[in-house]
């Protein structure tokens, strides 16, 4: 299934309907929130960027069906629990990078971890310190393929279990630091389910290994983020444009830790692409700072 990438000629029928809500003539719908995390490994090959995690929903999701994503979903109301196991940047902290208030920032990190493990049985936890709380220095989960682990991890996406509860009965805390904050898109205003979605980024942690745990997934594949762009390009993946776009971004860096290293600097402002004259017709707008990544591309 090939997705055309941006930028993709709108037809008049989509541009109308786009020029009624901006005449106030319609009203949008109101977004949900999510959090979605660009798993990072270093690639083998150079030129390429890091490798990235993806996962091709399942045909039968009502959401982005088919598509390549990283993993990721909505914020649950109870990852706004304010007593959950917390080290590395405060909500407060996050709030200033996500530019978004204190508790949901709180709810978007929780939400962040969550899928992460849901998605790639990846948990960015530690053990809780001496002193009863978490410590940034403190080693990172070593294993999560354990029979134990994934009836927690199973739990977690049925809902059975809240992150607060499976945090503190194992004797962990969110390790907050080991997330950068990279970017934030939100649907288009004239689109019938609409997501306000926070992009993270996070590497692998040592001893862990991602696997093909979740019930939202066909398939999860790790790919340099150049090799994983060329190949929506050429049908051989398909991608929404932000996951295409964020792909091309993350494969101009040399290494992971370069990534890491840009989020550390980053403060989100959200994206809404709008409606823009692309020669005789209309397109939907990108951020700028990607345009150039974008130009020139074959698709």
């Amino acid at each position: 299934m090939k997705i055309p990438l941006p930028p993709v000629p709108l037809p008049e029928s989509v541009v109308g309907i786009a020029g009624e809500y901006a005449d106030g003539t319609r009203t949008a719908v109101v977004p949900r929130q999510a959090a979605t995390v660009i798993l990072l490994a270093e690639a083998d090959t150079d030129g390429e960027g890091p490798e990235v995690y993806y996962l091709r929903r399942q045909v039968s999701m009502d959401f982005a069906a088919g598509m390549a994503v990283f993993p990721g979903g909505g914020v649950d109301q109870r990852d706004f629990d304010a007593e959950v196991s917390w080290a590395g940047p405060s909500p407060a902290e996050w709030a200033e990078r996500l530019g978004c208030e204190e508790h949901l920032a709180r709810a978007l990190v929780c939400a962040a971890v969550r899928e992460t493990f849901e998605e790639s049985g990846v948990l960015l936890a530690g053990p809780i310190g001496a002193d009863g709380i978490g410590d940034v220095d403190d080693e990172v989960v070593a294993d999560t393929t354990g029979d134990d682990w994934e009836a927690d991890r199973v739990a977690l996406e049925s809902r059975e279990l809240s992150l607060t509860d499976f945090l503190n009965r194992r004797g962990l805390v969110l390790r907050t630091d080991l997330l950068g904050a990279w970017d934030g898109w939100l649907t288009p205003v004239f689109e019938p389910k609409r997501y306000e979605t926070w992009f993270f980024v996070a590497k692998l942690p040592e001893g862990q290994r991602t696997r093909d745990v979740s019930t939202e997934s066909s398939s999860v594949t790790w790919l340099p983020a150049l090799a994983a762009a060329t190949q929506a390009e050429s049908g051989e993946l398909a991608m929404m444009p932000p996951t295409y776009l964020t792909s091309l971004e993350i494969a101009s860096f040399d290494s992971r830790d370069a990534v890491l290293a840009a989020a550390a600097e980053r403060r989100i402002e959200m994206f809404t692409p709008t409606v823009e004259p692309l020669g005789d017709g209309f397109t939907l707008s990108m951020p700028d700072r990607l345009r150039s990544l974008a130009a020139g591309r074959h698709r």
